[in-house]
């Protein structure tokens, strides 16, 4: 482990009663927890680098990085005027590029690039460890950006102005920021909108901006004009504009929990409240007002979608149109548009199709666009201020990327899908297929999974038992779509293994209804799900209990501790990554109270039994009461999102209970547990080596972890 970043606060930290006998490690930069973390993360690669072990770690993790940073990647379009845009990593530059180049030499293949920032001559030259986290260009001029830079990886971000023109930092008068969870948006060359740490009542209870600015260049930020202030109770308030010419518009924001929302437009007598409820989301686009119910509202279905005028609505006439309305089998995930053009991403199956509609005439009928079937197709760049033109990456669990071009312009029957480019295949993929399979849960809902690998040529499909590993989420209205499985392929699939992807409740694979059926008081059916899942994978003969793992990561390693905790003789390895697993004080913990809506509020009766009942933290038992399967916990010092605590002391829990437990913290990578791509195939070689230990072929997991006495 590299020293720990002085920029994080060391104060002791109250998240209430300790739970375990490890208060030592709740303080994210402890000198004992520090310690403890660094001596566990030691001893778990002394162990996954000791010889004698089928899987050789440091190859492992030298073919993922390769495969990485290759340079044989799509490098993907962010059109802005006249540049393409792109963010770029490889084996020279780590930390990676912002560069641009000309529309014509893109599409030609031979792009001549523009290096606007170099991000690892930035950190060396600054001795900071800079992290890439975007950047907000002005529309529609182009000329200044507002760069979001994360130290190690954290949410919170250091803001720089940045010139497009010249292609330096701005020195006169800059728009800068310093370390914060900061939103930002241009409202002219001179003025943005901004929500930051200010200082007292600046932030919510999550730790987000409570309140937005009018800031001003030239102007301390202690100074900038309150624009708008929402409580403290919410989740966060945020501001931004609407620059597009002849619709330009101020919009703020109150997130009152993940799923409710209040949204305000600045009018000629000032900021207006746009009457939907509150579990409405709402967007505008050229004085049309996009609705998305997620309870029926206003003659437009659960998960559907409507629009209206936005100044008539406003004026009072709140009819809506309904320009999607979902099945059973289907869920609206996302709205884009062109210059002429709205494009609805639907989910049909966990599988993605586009509709199309007129701007003019959204509600008058939807077109299929003839895309790839069986995939996941993601709308990555349109340009609505210029054009109809579409770019779109299509990719299922064994076909890399596929980078795809088409214009609208003469209408959705006329489109014609050219392939630009596509990524090279990652890991042998020969004899390899994917499976949907619904399991029944204990409630008798039925549960898609996907699993793939090879199943062999028998006539009814049969395999013999491999070893399987199961990844699942669950959570946050987040929906698991077929992605490509490249790492995965290299650690796991090419040595004829099984990998299974679920789709439990929590998730938003079939709209609101599938997600709100498992929060709060319902929690426990995700749990249901996924042990319904490894029972149907056993029954079905694709696997047995000591050759399943369960993998997941923040909501989904949730899932994965909550496994352990309950139904622990159902698999044979566990994979805990940037866990909740102190479900009684996580509200008080970084992020935390901003997921009550999710998980309920333990500090109210309703909830608190529901969480007691499932909380990993609180149901750890000795191993001489209910022996578990080995366990990987995994977290990162710089996770300012799920915080470190959660996995610490769930380790320490797991090995004061005699229980087989293994660890791994990462100083940098925040919430994702990597920063970049060294330390994404480093985590990965880990977990993968790991895993071969416990339920692959290597050694037997029945025996003690690196950890145990």
């Amino acid at each position: 482990m590299t020293p720990a970043t002085p920029d994080l606060p060391a104060d002791p930290e109250d998240f209430g009663e300790p739970v375990s006998g490890h208060p030592e490690l709740e303080p994210v930069l402890s000198p004992p927890a520090l310690t403890w973390a660094e001596e566990r993360t030691r001893s778990t690669m002394a162990l996954l680098d000791s010889p004698g072990t089928d899987v050789d770690r440091v190859a492992l993790e030298s073919r993922i990085h390769r495969a990485l940073d290759t340079d044989d990647r799509i490098a993907f379009p962010n059109r802005r005027g006249g540049h393409v845009y792109n963010f770029w990593r490889d084996a020279g530059h780590p930390r990676g590029l912002w560069r641009r180049t000309s529309p014509e030499d893109y599409r030609a293949g031979s792009p001549d690039w523009e290096i606007l920032l170099d991000l690892d001559a930035l950190a060396t030259a600054e001795s900071e460890n800079w992290v890439w986290h975007g950047a907000h260009v002005r529309s529609p001029d182009r000329d200044r950006a507002l760069i979001r830079l994360s130290r190690g990886g954290a949410d919170a971000v250091v803001i720089r102005e940045f010139d497009l023109v010249s292609g330096t930092f701005v020195t006169d008068r800059p728009f800068t920021v310093p370390e914060a969870k900061t939103t930002v948006s241009w409202i002219d060359r001179d003025t943005i909108l901004i929500g930051t740490d200010t200082g007292d009542g600046s932030l919510t209870g999550s730790g987000y901006p409570a309140r937005v600015l009018r800031w001003r260049r030239g102007e301390p930020l202690t100074d900038a004009e309150l624009y708008f202030a929402g409580p403290e109770s919410d989740i966060t308030t945020s501001g931004w504009a609407d620059t597009t010419p002849g619709h330009e518009r101020l919009f703020v924001r109150r997130a009152l929990d993940f799923y409710r929302q209040r949204t305000f437009v600045e009018t000629d007598a000032g900021l207006q409240i746009i009457e939907v409820p509150e579990d409405c989301e709402v967007s505008v686009h050229r004085g049309r007002l996009f609705v998305f119910p997620r309870t029926g509202f206003g003659g437009v279905p659960d998960g559907g979608l409507g629009v209206a005028d936005l100044d008539t609505y406003l004026a009072g006439d709140h009819t809506l149109e309904c320009v999607f309305a979902p099945s059973p089998s289907t869920a609206l995930e996302g709205l884009t548009v062109t210059r002429n053009h709205l494009i609805l991403t639907v989910t049909e199956a966990v599988s993605t199709v586009l509709l199309t509609a007129p701007l003019d005439d959204p509600a008058g009928g939807l077109t299929r666009l003839d895309v790839p079937g069986l995939a996941t197709v993601s709308v990555i760049d349109t340009a609505p201020l210029d054009d109809d033109q579409i770019w779109l990456a299509s990719r299922t669990f064994t076909e890399p990327v596929e980078l795809l071009w088409g214009d609208l312009a003469d209408g959705p029957g006329a489109l014609e899908l050219h392939t630009v480019g596509r990524a090279p295949e990652m890991f042998d993929t020969s004899g390899l297929s994917t499976r949907q399979h619904h399991a029944r849960s204990a409630d008798g809902t039925t549960v898609p999974y996907f699993i793939t690998g090879r199943f062999g040529d028998s006539a009814d499909g049969a395999v013999s038992p491999k070893p399987c590993l199961v990844h699942a989420y669950g959570g946050f209205e987040v929906s698991l779509l077929p992605n490509y499985l490249g790492s995965t392929g290299i650690g796991w699939l090419e040595k004829d293994r099984l990998f299974v992807q679920a789709n439990l409740r929590g998730g938003g694979e079939f709209g609101p209804a599938w997600h709100s059926s498992a929060t709060g008081p319902n929690r426990l059916r995700v749990h249901e799900d996924h042990e319904a899942i490894l029972i149907d994978l056993v029954e079905r003969g694709y696997t047995t209990p000591g050759r399943l793992a369960v993998w997941g990561g923040s909501n989904g390693g949730l899932v994965a501790a909550v496994a352990l905790t309950r139904y622990p003789e159902r698999f044979g390895a566990a994979v805990v990554q940037v866990p909740l697993t102190d479900m009684l004080r996580y509200h008080r913990m970084s992020a935390g109270a901003s997921w009550t809506a999710e998980y309920g509020d333990p500090d109210d009766p309703e909830f608190r039994g529901v969480l007691e009942e499932y909380s990993p933290l609180h149901n750890v038992v000795p191993r001489d009461q209910r022996p578990y399967p080995p366990a990987l916990v995994t977290t990162s010092t710089r996770d300012d999102r799920v915080h470190p605590a959660h996995a610490r002391l769930f380790a320490a829990a797991l090995a004061d209970a005699g229980q087989p437990v293994d660890y791994h913290e990462n100083t940098e990578g925040g919430h994702g547990g990597a920063a970049d791509n060294a330390q994404r195939a480093r985590l990965t070689s880990v977990i993968f080596a790991w895993l071969d230990r416990q339920v692959g072929h290597g050694p037997t997991g029945a025996v003690l972890s690196a950890h145990d006495d």
